[in-house]
């Protein structure tokens, strides 16, 4: 990824609330150091087929998803999204973010807990961690090779 010219999407599911508007805020204003350059894009929605519909095709880095939405926990969104060629970093966010959820969530693939209310300092460096783990993994660079390849074969 180009630092001078990424932009990157933070997918939220979960309810349209506070801390989502926290969550956009964070993403507006906080210095990115990990990550220079970057423009952080924030996409919304609060059930688990919209969820579905808007990860669909998109090449999505980081799924911030609450502890239980009205219609899914974590949990389903981390077995659907586990089903992609490349999965994105799941975040569980949770106002009751206790050690048995941590060690839930990482033991079943997700790559962190965040608690709330949002502190911008453990936002910040969360996301930049999964990001730069999620651009680090054999599956990433895999399908960024392949596409810079098909690029290069239709110019």
């Amino acid at each position: 990824m180009n630092p001078q010219t990424a932009n990157v999407t933070v997918f939220h599911v979960g309810p349209q609330d506070q801390d989502l508007r926290a969550l956009a805020d964070i993403l507006d204003r906080s210095d990115w150091q990990m990550c220079p350059g970057i423009t952080w894009k924030l996409a919304a929605t609060d059930d688990l087929p919209s969820a579905e519909a808007g990860l669909k095709g998109q090449s999505v880095p980081i799924v911030v998803c609450e502890r239980e939405c009205h219609s899914c926990t974590w949990k389903d969104i981390l077995e659907h999204v586990g089903t992609f060629s490349v999965p994105p970093m799941v975040i569980v966010a949770s106002r009751t973010a206790d050690e048995y959820l941590w060690a839930e969530a990482l033991n079943l693939g997700a790559y962190d807990v965040l608690s709330k209310p949002y502190h911008p300092a453990e936002v910040v460096r969360v996301l930049s961690l999964a990001l730069l783990h999620w651009e680090n993994r054999p599956a990433t660079r895999q399908a960024r090779a392949s596409q810079a390849s098909a690029g290069a074969q239709v110019a």
